[in-house]
C-alpha cells in the first residue's frame, strides 16, 4: 500500500550568515498525522517550521507539499492556501472583537457573503469561543487569545496545520482545552505538526514525533514505536511487609533488575524486561510467597524519559 505524505523534505538545509541551523533535514508527515516536534532551544524547530510555512526560503533542499515540490520562483497559491500557520507570537488587535478579529483574516483569504460568515460560526464552534464573539480581545484570558489565534489559523479550512509552541505559558486548565480542539480539527482530516516542550501534552495528542538536536532530525517515527524501541518497563511494587523480604522474592526472577528502594512508601520499583503474561507470573509468585502487597503498578518510561535518553545518547 502506497503510504501518502503531506510533508517531505529533501536534505533541507538553512543557514543564516555562517550559522547552519538545519542540517540535510529529511523529513516525511502522513496525512492526517498528528506529528510532534520536540528539542531544546536551539536546536531548529522553529526554524524548520517557518521554512514549511514558506515564511522562510531554504538555502539547500526541498520541501514538497501534500506532494507537490514548493519552488520559490512560482507563487503556487494554491499550495500556501493548504497552510494555516500559528507562530509563537501572532497578532492580536486588542481592540477589535473575536468576530471583526475572525472577519478581518477571512477577507484576507478571499471568503464572501455567507460562506465567510458560515467559516466564521464554525471555526468559534471548534476552539469553544462562540459565546464570545462580540467580546474585545482585551478582555480574554490568556487561554482563549491562544485558541482564537488558533481560530484565525484555520479560518480557511488549511490541510496542513503548523503550530509553534501554542500551549506555552498556558495552565494546565487552558492546555486541556486546546488539547480538545486539536482532537476537533484532527477530526476534520489536517495534518497537524506541533512543537511544544510539554512533553506530557505531545504523548497524549500526537501519532508520531520528530526530534532535532543541533540541527539534525535524529529521530523520526511513529509514537508507538518510539516507545517500544526507547521505553523501559517498569514495575512499583509496594508491600505492607519486608522490604528485604519482597526483595529476595524478586531477586529469584530473571526478568527483573535495577531495584530502586523507597523505605517511606514501603515499596520497590523494578526494571522488567518481560510483557504483561511475564508480569501477571511476577505478581502469582509473590502472593504464592505470601508477600502482603499493596500494589503492583506496570509503569512505562514517559516521552520526556526518551527525549532524555536520546539527548544524552547523542551527547556522548
Amino acid at each position: 500500500m502506497t503510504t501518502s505524505f503531506a510533508v517531505q523534505t529533501q536534505r533541507l538545509t538553512k543557514r543564516f550568515d555562517l550559522q547552519t541551523v538545519l542540517r540535510e533535514i529529511d523529513l516525511e508527515i502522513e496525512s492526517g498525522a498528528v506529528y510532534g516536534l520536540i528539542g531544546p532551544n536551539g536546536a531548529g524547530k522553529t526554524t524548520l517550521i517557518r521554512l514549511l510555512a514558506i515564511a522562510e526560503s531554504p538555502t539547500i533542499g526541498d520541501i514538497l507539499l501534500q506532494g507537490e515540490r514548493l519552488d520559490p520562483n512560482r507563487p503556487q497559491a494554491h499550495l500556501k492556501r493548504q497552510i494555516g500557520y500559528l507562530p509563537d507570537d501572532f497578532p492580536l488587535y486588542g481592540d477589535l472583537t473575536v468576530w471583526d478579529y475572525l472577519d478581518y483574516f477571512a477577507r484576507l483569504y478571499h471568503l464572501k457573503g455567507q460562506q465567510r460568515v458560515r467559516s466564521i460560526h464554525q471555526v468559534l464552534e471548534l476552539v469553544d469561543l462562540e459565546h464570545k464573539r462580540e467580546s474585545l480581545i482585551t478582555t480574554l484570558s490568556r487561554g482563549m487569545k491562544q485558541r482564537l489565534g488558533l481560530a484565525r489559523t484555520v479560518i480557511h479550512m488549511p490541510s496542513i496545520l503548523l503550530l509553534d509552541e501554542p500551549v506555552s505559558g498556558l495552565d494546565p486548565i487552558a492546555r486541556q482545552t486546546f488539547r480538545q480542539v486539536m482532537r476537533n480539527l484532527h477530526s476534520l482530516g489536517m495534518t497537524i505538526l506541533i512543537s511544544s516542550h510539554v512533553l506530557s501534552d505531545l504523548a497524549e495528542l500526537c501519532t508520531a514525533i520528530g526530534i532535532l538536536e543541533f540541527g539534525f532530525l535524529v529521530e523520526s517515527a511513529p509514537l508507538e514505536t518510539l516507545y517500544q524501541r526507547l521505553s523501559q518497563s517498569k514495575i512499583v511494587i509496594g508491600t505492607r511487609g519486608s522490604l528485604p523480604d519482597l526483595r529476595t522474592e524478586l531477586a529469584h526472577c530473571s526478568l527483573v533488575s535495577d531495584m530502586v528502594i523507597d523505605p517511606a512508601g514501603q515499596q520497590i520499583t523494578v526494571t522488567f524486561t518481560g510483557n504483561s503474561d511475564d508480569a501477571a507470573e511476577l505478581l502469582r509468585s509473590l502472593m504464592d510467597a505470601r508477600v502482603p502487597l499493596y500494589q503492583f503498578h506496570p509503569v512505562q518510561d514517559s516521552l520526556e524519559d526518551i527525549f532524555c535518553k536520546i539527548g544524552h545518547t547523542q551527547a556522548t
